[in-house]
């Protein structure tokens, strides 16, 4: 690792989707998001104390607009800014009114030229009342996940460049990412593809009856369940995926590796075989994975 910052933990993912009514009730009625407010055509939603976890704004193509990491400290976000203009990442300053509007103290964004994803790092979001489950009991956002066309390069900027540490992979072909020194064994990570696009957002649940009750829920409400329920290798995670009115992926998981900051296992090399993803022997449907791009607009 050469960045000097340190994570604290993966934020909140902003979508953008072609139906903003019918994608919202979708995450706040089937996923189980509360919405915290609206302005316009942008809904803030969460699922923790954080006053957003997933950002839904209209537009005219589904897809993923930015991943949002919280860092430590405003001296850490400062020397990111310094280090990422560095490094070539040509770093902008949200304005005051930019980072009043998601509530946090300061903010900076830049994009990574390898898939083209628009990061944004923040420090002292404004702490919301706790979240009040209501039939899903999320735990907290998980992680967010990308299909890369130039897996060599994306991998070698996350890892190399962005503080992100491998927990497992399969070498070429799929990387799950830390956020150092987040304990939770991925809450990033990238899967070879044809082209780059957005594969899939994650909430973790506290209860494997969430994923069960889940299924029933997405089959009354004829929602495609496209992977799982399965278990994965790399993390030991229970899993369900299910689109979105866009078809974008969306998984529920329940239980996960943790990772101390010092004297952790060393990445493990698994096998590419589908055993990999699932454990229980599933197949993902054809769908999986593959709803939504990687935004040129923030």
């Amino acid at each position: 690792m050469t960045a000097p910052f340190r994570y604290r933990r993966l934020s909140y993912v902003a979508l953008d989707v072609s139906d903003l009514e019918q994608s919202l009730g979708f995450y706040r009625d089937l996923v189980g998001l509360t919405v915290d407010r609206r302005d316009g055509d942008t809904a803030y939603l969460r699922c923790s104390e954080l006053p957003q976890n997933l950002v839904l704004r209209e537009g005219d193509t589904p897809g993923l607009a930015r991943a949002a990491f919280e860092l430590e400290s405003q001296a850490d976000l400062d020397r990111a800014y310094t280090y990422l203009d560095d490094e070539g990442f040509a770093p902008e300053w949200l304005t005051a009114e930019e980072a009043g509007e998601l509530k946090v103290g300061a903010a900076l964004r830049f994009r990574e030229p390898g898939c083209g994803l628009h990061f944004e790092f923040h420090v002292e979001p404004e702490l919301q009342d706790d979240f009040e489950a209501g039939h899903t009991a999320i735990a907290r956002l998980g992680h967010v996940v990308l299909n890369v066309a130039d897996f060599a390069t994306v991998e070698g900027s996350l890892v190399g460049k962005l503080n992100f540490l491998i927990s497992d992979h399969v070498p070429g072909k799929i990387a799950f990412l830390r956020a150092f020194p987040n304990k939770y064994h991925h809450s990033f990570a990238i899967l070879t593809g044809p082209s780059d696009g957005y594969n899939h957002v994650n909430f973790m649940v506290s209860d494997i009856d969430d994923v069960g009750r889940a299924i029933n829920r997405m089959k009354k409400a004829e929602v495609p369940i496209v992977f799982g329920p399965g278990r994965h290798e790399p993390s030991g995670s229970i899993f369900l995926y299910f689109l979105d009115p866009d078809g974008m992926t969306t998984e529920y998981s329940f239980g996960m590796e943790e990772f101390e900051e010092e004297g952790a296992r060393p990445p493990r090399e698994l096998e590419a075989k589908p055993e990999v993803l699932d454990t229980w022997g599933s197949i993902p449907d054809p769908r999986f994975g593959k709803g939504g791009a990687i935004l040129a607009h923030a």
